[in-house]
C-alpha cells in the first residue's frame, strides 16, 4: 500500500503540465444514466459523435471492461457512494435505503478537507445534503411539480407518451422546487444539471473539492435536446449484432417498465430510431461535459482535477431481444469508464475487471485519504501505475426481482477474463459464453457436453461468492 500511494502521488506532484502544487487533487465524477459502454466514438463506435468524452479518452486511461454489481438506477448508485455491494450496503434491490452505518464516500471526502458537493439527478434514500454533500446546485429529484403524481410527455421521436419522471422538478440548496426548469425529463434537462456543476467549478475554492455530477442522459423518456433532431439517421445506424425479436426464454423482467418501451416482437426499424435517440441524447451530453472541461480549464483548475467519467449501468436496445437493463449482458452490466488528469497516464486502455465500486477507495487512494473500514471496493491504483495487470481474477453481478424476499437474486453472474456463467434461479437455468470467440454472447455453450466440467467450476465460484451474502435467503446452484 505504501508503494503504490508513494507511486500515484509522486506522479500526481510531478505529472506533465501540473504546476507544483501538494494539494491533494479536485476529483469530478460525472456519471451517466443507462449508458451502454459501446456508445463513446473513441473507444470503437463510429456512429456516434462525442469529442469531448474523445478528449478524456485521449487525455485518459479508460477501463473497457468495467461493471456495475446491479444493472439498476438506485441500486448501482448506492454501490458508488458506498464502495460497498448491496449485500452490505443495504440496497441491493430497487429502492431500499442505505444502512446508516456505511462511511459514504462525500463524508469521507469532506472529513478529508474536500468540498463536497452535488448536481443531478437525485434517486436514492434521502438528499444529497442528508447523504454527505454540503451543497446543492441544478438538483433533480422526484416531487415539486404539483398536479397528478404522474405527467406523461410524448417522446419525440416516436410520440407514444411515457411516465417516466413525471412531477419531478429542480430544486434549490435549500429544498425549494424551481418549476421554470419544467417538470418532468425535459430536453434540456442536463444543460440545467450543468449550469449547477458550473457554478461550484466557478468558484475557485481555496481547498480541493469532490463535485459529483448525474447526468440524465441517456434515460428514457427520448426526447430530442434543441438542435439534435436531425443528428443521427436511423436507417444509417445498424442493428445491434446480438439483436433478436424477443428473448428466447423469460429472464425475469419480461414486464418490466424499460422492456414496455417497444413492442414485441421488436421491430428492427423503431429499435434503430430508438437507438439514434440515445445517440442524440449522449451527445447533447457530451456537450455538457464539454462545457465543465472547458470551465476547469478557463479557471486554471485542469491540471489539478481528477475527471472520471461513467454511467450506473448500459441498456439493452434490442441487443438480445431486450430493452431495458435487469439484466446480465455485457451491453447492459458493462459501464463505459475513463479518469484522467494528474497521475493518470495518458491514451490508455486497461482490460482489468473492475467494478463501480472501486471508484470510491480509488480516489481515497489517489487523495491520500484513508478508505474506510466499510468499504469493500478496492483501488484500482496499481493497474494505474503499472504495478498489476488485474484486480480481481473473476467479477460478479446480480439483479434482485421485488419480491418478499428481495434478498435473494434471481440472477446471478461470474465473469472470468474470458468466460462468463449466468445462473436464472427462477427457472434453474445456466447460459455459459466464451466471450474470447464470441464477445456478444450469442453461442450459449452452458448444455455442451465439452463444457460440463468448466460450467461446474463457475458455478462452483458463484456459489461460494453469493452464499454468505445471500443468507438467509440462499438457494445455491444446485443443477
Amino acid at each position: 500500500m505504501i508503494l503504490r500511494l508513494s507511486v500515484i502521488l509522486f506522479a500526481i506532484l510531478t505529472s506533465v503540465g501540473a504546476a507544483p502544487d501538494r494539494r491533494p487533487p479536485n476529483i469530478l465524477l460525472i456519471v451517466s444514466d443507462d449508458q451502454p459502454p459501446d456508445t463513446i466514438r473513441a473507444l470503437g463506435n463510429t456512429y456516434i459523435d462525442t469529442p469531448n468524452l474523445d478528449r478524456l479518452v485521449n487525455e485518459g486511461a479508460s477501463f473497457v471492461r468495467a461493471i456495475t454489481g446491479n444493472p439498476v438506477c438506485i441500486p448501482s448508485r448506492a454501490e458508488i457512494m458506498t464502495g460497498a455491494t448491496g449485500f452490505r450496503n443495504g440496497s441491493p434491490p430497487f429502492g431500499k435505503a442505505i444502512d446508516p452505518e456505511m462511511a459514504l464516500w462525500a463524508e469521507t471526502m469532506r472529513k478529508a478537507a474536500y468540498h463536497a458537493w452535488y448536481s443531478g439527478k437525485w434517486m436514492n434514500d434521502g438528499t444529497p445534503k442528508t447523504r454527505g454533500y454540503e451543497e446543492t446546485r441544478g438538483l433533480y429529484s422526484g416531487g415539486g411539480g404539483g398536479g397528478p403524481g404522474k405527467i406523461t410527455y410524448p417522446t419525440a421521436y416516436h410520440g407514444r407518451p411515457s411516465t417516466g419522471y413525471g412531477s419531478w422538478t429542480f430544486k434549490t440548496n435549500d429544498g425549494k422546487p424551481e418549476v421554470e426548469k419544467g417538470v418532468g425529463l425535459t430536453p434540456i434537462t442536463d444543460r440545467h444539471i450543468a449550469d449547477g456543476a458550473l457554478e461550484f467549478i466557478n468558484r475557485r475554492p481555496d481547498k480541493p473539492f469532490f463535485l459529483h455530477v448525474n447526468f440524465t442522459a441517456p434515460h428514457f423518456p427520448l426526447h430530442f435536446p434543441p438542435g439534435y433532431e436531425k443528428k443521427y439517421d436511423p436507417a444509417a445506424i445498424p442493428l445491434p449484432r446480438n439483436f433478436l425479436p424477443e428473448h428466447p426464454f423469460d429472464h425475469g423482467n419480461t414486464v418490466g417498465g424499460d422492456e414496455q418501451l417497444l413492442p414485441l416482437p421488436r421491430d428492427p426499424a423503431e429499435v434503430k430510431a430508438n437507438i439514434a435517440a440515445s445517440y442524440a441524447l449522449i451527445s447533447h451530453m457530451d456537450e455538457q461535459v464539454g462545457r465543465l472541461l472547458q470551465a476547469l480549464r478557463e479557471t486554471n483548475q485542469h491540471s489539478k482535477t481528477v475527471v472520471i467519467f461513467t454511467s450506473d449501468h448500459g441498456m439493452a436496445n434490442g441487443s438480445h431481444g431486450l430493452m431495458g437493463k435487469q439484466n446480465m449482458y455485457e451491453h447492459t452490466i458493462g459501464v463505459p469508464l475513463i479518469m484522467a488528469g494528474p497521475g493518470i497516464p495518458r491514451n490508455q486502455r486497461f482490460a482489468a475487471q473492475i467494478y463501480l465500486r472501486d471508484l470510491y477507495p480509488t480516489v481515497c487512494e489517489l487523495a491520500g485519504i484513508p478508505i474506510p473500514a466499510t468499504v469493500e471496493g478496492r483501488s484500482v491504483v496499481p493497474v494505474l501505475a503499472g504495478l498489476a495487470r488485474e484486480i480481481y481474477p473473476e467479477v460478479y453481478a446480480y439483479w434482485h426481482k421485488p419480491t418478499k424476499n428481495a434478498e435473494l437474486p434471481i440472477q446471478r453472474m461470474v465473469r472470468t477474463e474470458r468466460w462468463k456463467l449466468i445462473y436464472y434461479s427462477h427457472l434453474n437455468r445456466y447460459q455459459l459464453f466464451d466471450l474470447a470467440s464470441d464477445p456478444h454472447e450469442l453461442k450459449d455453450l452452458s448444455s455442451h457436453p465439452d463444457y460440463g466440467g468448466l460450467r461446474a467450476g463457475l458455478r462452483r465460484k458463484t456459489n461460494e461468492w453469493f452464499a454468505p451474502r445471500i443468507k438467509p435467503y440462499s438457494n445455491s446452484l444446485s443443477r
